[in-house]
C-alpha cells in the first residue's frame, strides 16, 4: 500500500491546500508592455527615460491625462458621475479622481508627453516600414486576408454592437412597427455584428437590411447563421459587394437607400480607394438620405502600439493576420466627405454626371471621441480614440450645407 499520504504517526495525513493564484497582470506575450501600459505604486521613471523603439509598444503609464476641473461629485444616487446615469459619454476623468474607480473615462485628453510619444513612436514605425514586395502582397486582392481571417474566428472574434441606437438613434426610429419602407445598407458586415442586432429589434414589416462585405466568407458567415436562415418575412440580405469596385451593391439601384452604415469599414480602404467608394454611396443614397460613419482615430492605441515592419503609408499598416487599417484625422475626414461642389448635370437622383468633381455630403455631426480604459485589476490604462460622423446627401443642389 502507498504510505505517500501517511504521516509519521500511522494517521492518513491532510493534503496540502493549494492557493489560489493571483491573475497575472501580464502575459508572457505582452511582458514587454509592462512601463508603458502598467501603473506601478512605486515613484515611475522620469518620461526622459523612456524611449520610443521596438519596445514602445503601448500607452506609457508615466503619461497622466489631462484632468477637468473637479465639478462633478460621486455619490450614493450617481457613483458613476454622470449628468444622466443612463447615457455614456459624460464620465469626466477630474482633479482627485482616481483613475481606477471606473473601468473607461470619456473625453480624456492626452497631455503633451503622451502627445510627443505618439510622433516618436510613428517616427520609428515609418523608419521600418514594410519592405516592398510585403506592401504589393497585402495590398493586392485585400479581401484574401479577410477571408482568412473570417474562416479562423468565424462568428467569433467581435462582440455585437449594443450601442448602435445610443450612437445613432436614426436605427431606433426606422425599427419601429409603424415606420414604413425603409432601406439601410450596411458597408463591411463582417459576420454581421451590426446587421443582427438590428435585425433582433426590429419591428418594422418594411424594413430592407441589405448587408455587404468584400469577404466572401464573411457573407458565408452571416448566411449560415440561424437568424438568418430562419426569416419570416425576409428583412436582411447578405451579399458580396467590395464598395470600391465600379459596380453598385447586389440588389440595389441608385436611389435607393435610405441609411449607410459605415463602421470601422473605411479603414480597410486603401487612400486611393476612398473616392471611389464615397461615389458608390452617394450614388447608392436617395436625395437626404444619411451615412453614419465610426472609425479609428489619428493616435488610438491600435496605432501607436504597431512595431516594426507593419507601416504601409503615412496613418495606414498593416496587421499581423494581414488585414489592412488607416487612422484618421477631423480634418482629413471632412475633405473626403465634402470636397467640391457638383459642377455637372445633375440627373434625377442628383448625381452628377462629370467624373473630375469630387463628391459634397453635407456634414451634420462629425467629432473625436478619445476614451480611457482602464483594467482595475491588472492596473493597466489604453487611450482609445474614434472619429465618429453623421453625414447627409443633399437633398437638392445647391443646398449643402456643411453644419459644423
Amino acid at each position: 500500500m502507498a504510505v505517500d499520504n501517511i504521516d509519521p504517526a500511522g494517521a492518513e495525513a491532510t493534503l496540502p491546500v493549494r492557493r489560489k493564484q493571483p491573475k497575472q497582470q501580464l502575459s508572457n506575450g505582452m511582458e514587454h508592455m509592462r512601463n508603458y501600459v502598467t501603473v506601478s505604486e512605486a515613484t515611475p521613471p522620469p518620461p526622459s527615460q523612456i524611449t520610443a523603439g521596438e519596445d514602445a509598444y503601448g500607452v506609457p503609464a508615466t503619461y497622466e491625462p489631462v484632468r477637468k476641473p473637479a465639478t462633478t461629485d460621486a455619490t450614493e444616487n450617481n457613483p458613476h458621475k454622470r449628468s444622466d446615469p443612463f447615457q455614456f459619454g459624460t464620465r469626466y476623468l477630474e482633479e482627485g479622481d482616481d483613475i481606477f474607480a471606473h473601468n473607461a473615462w470619456d473625453h480624456v485628453e492626452v497631455d503633451p508627453q503622451y502627445a510627443d510619444f505618439i510622433e516618436q513612436q510613428t517616427s520609428f514605425q515609418r523608419e521600418n516600414q514594410v519592405n516592398d514586395f510585403d506592401k504589393k502582397r497585402f495590398n493586392t486582392q485585400p479581401e484574401k486576408w479577410w477571408d482568412k481571417f473570417y474562416s479562423n474566428n468565424q462568428a467569433n472574434f467581435f462582440k455585437d454592437r449594443k450601442w448602435l441606437v445610443q450612437e445613432c438613434p436614426v436605427l431606433g426610429e426606422v425599427t419601429r412597427e409603424d415606420y414604413g419602407d425603409v432601406t439601410v445598407l450596411e458597408v463591411g458586415a463582417g459576420a454581421g455584428n451590426t446587421a443582427f442586432p438590428i435585425l433582433a429589434m426590429n419591428r418594422n414589416e418594411e424594413l430592407k437590411l441589405h448587408a455587404c462585405d468584400y469577404s466572401k466568407k464573411a457573407i458565408d458567415v452571416i448566411r449560415a447563421q440561424e437568424a438568418y436562415q430562419m426569416q419570416e418575412p425576409k428583412v436582411l440580405q447578405a451579399d458580396v459587394w467590395d464598395v470600391a469596385s465600379d459596380e453598385l451593391s447586389p440588389g440595389l439601384v441608385a436611389g435607393s437607400v435610405d441609411i449607410v452604415l459605415l463602421i470601422f469599414i473605411f479603414s480597410a480602404l486603401s487612400p486611393d480607394q476612398w473616392q471611389q467608394a464615397v461615389r458608390n454611396v452617394f450614388t447608392l443614397l436617395k436625395p437626404g438620405g444619411e451615412v453614419f460613419f465610426r472609425d479609428y482615430g489619428r493616435g488610438d492605441l491600435a496605432q501607436v502600439r504597431f512595431k516594426k515592419g507593419r507601416y504601409l503609408e503615412e496613418n495606414f499598416y498593416v496587421r499581423g493576420d494581414g488585414t489592412r487599417v488607416y487612422f484618421f484625422e477631423e480634418q482629413e475626414l471632412r475633405d473626403i466627405w465634402t470636397g467640391k461642389p457638383p459642377s455637372g448635370p445633375i440627373d434625377a437622383q442628383g448625381n452628377c454626371g462629370d467624373d473630375a468633381y469630387r463628391l459634397a455630403f453635407e456634414i451634420l455631426d462629425l467629432a473625436v471621441d478619445r476614451r480611457m480604459l482602464v483594467n482595475r485589476q491588472r492596473k493597466l490604462k489604453m487611450y482609445r480614440c474614434w472619429m465618429q460622423g453623421l453625414f447627409r446627401k443633399p437633398a437638392e443642389r445647391g443646398k449643402s450645407r456643411n453644419q459644423v
